[in-house]
């Protein structure tokens, strides 16, 4: 059975985390042992608040590193949430933060209005995915289509430098923004697959079966 190590740092909904995984044929680990988490077959990193309190928790234990050093060794990680966010290179939120810098990107609020909108922060719901043409072959996707919704919960949303990492965004009203991100071993879904019902666990199992 693969071994699943969702990172222990105080942020994120673990449980609901660790539930779908379960349903999805594996007994994930949390954890924050840097040894269990290099023994893994994959990292799973959840996140829930603010981009600045996640990334002081996860360097003050120094797990920071161990997520930079086992992706650079093609370890799949995936981000959830805040976990999606952490993965760029830095966030405007509450300031300017550095990120792990796995994915060249930032952080960004959701604009105040846009096309003569308002666009109230945070966004709370369930949205629909844009698959990008280029993508629709991705294993990450399988058997996804646009008339799924995943459930949102944010104000800030990744801006990657290189929009080819883009696999799926999502609009509020008419603003475009990344739903789910990859770089090589590296992704991430803003989204909530744990509350998605069945669509978050084929999104889950299609991660699990890609390694």
């Amino acid at each position: 059975m693969k071994k699943i190590a969702i990172v222990d740092y105080g942020l994120g909904n673990i449980f609901s985390i660790k539930q779908a995984l379960k349903n999805c044929g594996v007994e994930p680990l949390v954890t924050e042992s840097a040894r269990e988490i290099s023994q893994s077959d994959g990292i799973l990193l959840p996140g829930v608040g603010a981009f600045n309190e996640a990334m002081k928790r996860l360097k003050s234990t120094q797990l920071d590193q161990v997520l930079i050093e086992q992706s650079q060794k093609g370890k799949p990680l995936l981000g959830v949430c805040l976990g999606l966010q952490l993965l760029f290179s830095k966030s405007h939120e509450f300031g300017e933060h550095l990120g792990l810098g796995l994915i060249e990107g930032e952080v960004i609020k959701f604009p105040e209005t846009f096309a003569g909108a308002k666009l109230n922060t945070p966004f709370i719901g369930w949205n629909k995915l844009h698959i990008n043409a280029s993508q629709l072959d991705n294993p990450l996707i399988k058997g996804l289509t646009e008339t799924d919704k995943f459930y949102f919960v944010h104000s800030y949303h990744a801006k990657p430098y290189d929009e080819t990492c883009v696999i799926a965004s999502c609009n509020y009203l008419e603003y475009n923004y990344p739903a789910i991100v990859q770089k090589n071993n590296i992704c991430g879904i803003q989204g909530h697959p744990e509350k998605s019902a069945e669509q978050g666990l084929l999104f889950y199992k299609n991660w699990l079966n890609s390694i």
